[in-house]
């Protein structure tokens, strides 16, 4: 039986998932969007399978879209 994940989403933080192998996907978070955009480079940098969902808003993510992410970054 697979797990669930086991924590709640904290409204304001910025989330993506790192894909490692067969197993469920590891969700990561950051406070900031410069963290967050910088940590997730260097996820892509390392060729790992990586999705971007954004920040959390309480009931739904937004800025989802990484490119204007890192745009707005730099």
């Amino acid at each position: 039986m697979r797990s669930s994940k086991k924590f709640d989403y904290q409204k304001g933080k910025y989330y993506f998932n790192v894909k490692s192998g067969i197993g469920s996907p590891i969700t990561i978070n950051r406070t900031s969007k410069e963290e967050a955009v910088e940590a997730f480079s260097r996820y892509l940098r390392a060729n790992k399978d990586c999705e971007w969902l954004g920040q959390w808003e309480g009931k739904n993510f937004t800025a989802t879209d990484f490119e204007k992410q890192r745009a707005s970054v730099k």
